[in-house]
């Protein structure tokens, strides 16, 4: 091969991207019935709108961003998150103006300058979504309710959210001093350049995989030290989560990587108990609007990683195969069946999606190629049977010569039958 992709990269092929189009397409049903609407961001925008939206310090600027000079001499970033960007498009738009609350939702491809492993690539895929405009209570509740219809439409059966406040920032300056002190008694367990990095946020000290749970759960948690308005914020979450029937995990060692969150934040994981992955994330960031040059306006948000998430779907996968692709597969036996070939294959598009192939191949290669495609039936056209096509049920592997002018009504009196059955 003369070129192959970067490293931390990925080409998503078939039949691998009918699992994404089945996954985008239950997340994009959701959000149609929450009435969340689409938005579509540049994939660069200035380097400093991350670097103030997501932290100096953070791992992502410090270590992770893609960031380079253009040709106008300008520091520019393929965006390593979205949030970010919809905060400057809501702002750029005059959203702000518009009233009451907007709520967005995104697809689309992030760049963070990683080590690449399963389920981790240097450009990666999330969908998210964005309530811009409220500081109710009940808004955080509607965003938990979104995630879990999303994952169960996706298929999973059961989700464990996890949930917790970091508090604004009246309650999070004397307890990060708190917790810095914490955190130095154990100086000789941290290191020096890990000390230093915590000095700014000491909180990201939770979000680690350097130290183990017996460190953290040593060192004072931001939830016993919530001002009244933080705690009364997240009292009233979590007793509508209750009265509205979702279940959920208070953890008091939940963080978020990013520095814009504040009060509640949550984590959505699978699996069983000891092993299980986190598929998304997020929380309310009612400082951010403000930080990027718009009034103070709260908000709350939360994202999904696609390539995570897919690779945790290994049954569903299977079945998005099956439901995707073609439902009707064009045999073309010889050159003379072209035309018929491809007057069937109009005739079908009206029905549902439909292949033609024409690759000149063997009729018995063609059809092995219908199985292979999941095509629940194989039209064959065939010059020697003039004004006749053979329709082969794959599944029930039952052959019905029918004529050309009928094919539509075989086939509707057919999916009647098969609706009739099940």
């Amino acid at each position: 091969m003369k070129y192959s992709r970067l490293r931390g990269t990925q080409d998503i092929v078939p039949p691998e991207i009918e699992t994404w189009r089945v996954v985008e397409s239950a997340f994009q049903e959701t959000f149609d019935r929450f009435g969340y609407q689409g938005i579509r961001t540049p994939i660069i925008e200035p380097t400093d709108l991350f670097v103030r939206a997501v932290g100096e310090e953070s791992d992502i600027v410090s270590k992770e961003m893609y960031t380079f000079e253009d040709r106008g001499g300008r520091s520019v970033t393929l965006r390593p998150e979205n949030t970010a960007s919809v905060i400057r498009a809501y702002l750029e738009a005059g959203m702000h103006r518009w009233g009451g609350i907007q709520r967005l939702c995104y697809f689309g491809p992030m760049f963070r300058y990683d080590r690449p492993q399963a389920g981790r690539y240097r450009q990666f895929h999330q969908v998210g979504a964005e309530a811009i405009g409220s500081a109710n209570p009940a808004l955080d509740v509607e965003m938990i309710q979104v995630v879990i219809e999303a994952m169960e439409r996706v298929g999973f059966k059961s989700i464990d959210i996890r949930l917790n406040s970091v508090g604004s920032e009246v309650s999070r300056r004397p307890y990060r001093k708190l917790l810095l002190e914490a955190i130095r008694d154990h100086g000789d367990d941290i290191g020096t350049d890990a000390l230093e990095r915590y000095t700014n946020n000491p909180m990201r000290i939770f979000d680690s995989k350097d130290y183990g749970d017996k460190l953290k759960q040593s060192l004072p948690v931001i939830s016993d030290h919530l001002v009244d308005e933080d705690s009364e914020h997240f009292a009233r979450v979590c007793a509508l989560l209750d009265e509205t029937g979702v279940a959920y995990t208070s953890d008091p060692h939940l963080v978020r990587g990013l520095d814009y969150y504040t009060r509640t934040v949550f984590e959505v994981y699978h699996g069983e108990r000891g092993a299980q992955s986190a598929l998304c994330g997020g929380g309310r960031y009612d400082a951010l609007v403000e930080e990027c040059g718009g009034p103070s306006t709260p908000a709350i948000g939360f994202s999904v990683g696609l390539e995570r998430l897919i690779a945790a779907l290994p049954h569903e996968r299977e079945k998005a195969r099956a439901t995707g692709g073609v439902t009707y597969y064009v045999v073309c036996a010889d050159e003379g069946a072209a035309p018929r070939a491809l007057r069937a294959a109009g005739v079908l598009r009206a029905l549902g999606n439909t292949e033609i192939d024409l690759s000149g191949r063997s009729k018995k290669k063609q059809l092995q190629a219908a199985e292979k495609k999941h095509a629940r039936y194989a039209i064959v056209a065939d010059s020697a049977s003039a004004g006749r096509l053979t329709v082969r049920n794959l599944a029930l592997r039952r052959d019905e010569d029918v004529s050309d002018e009928a094919l539509a009504v075989y086939l509707e009196a057919e999916r009647r039958k098969e609706g009739n059955e099940t």
